[in-house]
């Protein structure tokens, strides 16, 4: 007898538990990670950044080599910067 109720117990609560824990994780927000977590954020300019590559960030406490998106503009130091993307150890900043 106490074999037959563990097993409905146990059969009741896996059809009631796993749907509510199936919307659960499916509702979780996907969380970036690696370079992917830097694009978006601001960084501060520590040597002027242009389209050459040769200029530096300083972007979550690490400094990065940067260059510009629009190869035209120029960044002075002291400036803030937006992060578009990373290439390779280089941030693509406007």
């Amino acid at each position: 007898l106490q074999v037959l109720v563990f097993a409905v117990v146990s059969f009741a609560l896996i059809a009631v538990v796993r749907p509510v824990a199936a919307r659960h994780r499916a509702q979780r927000p996907q969380l970036a990670t690696g370079v992917e977590a830097l694009k978006g954020k601001q960084a501060i300019v520590l040597e002027r950044v242009d389209g050459s590559g040769d200029g530096r960030i300083k972007l979550g406490g690490e400094i990065w080599s940067a260059r510009a998106l629009d190869a035209q503009q120029a960044y002075e130091v002291g400036q803030e910067v937006d992060v578009v993307d990373i290439e390779g150890a280089t941030a693509i900043v406007m």
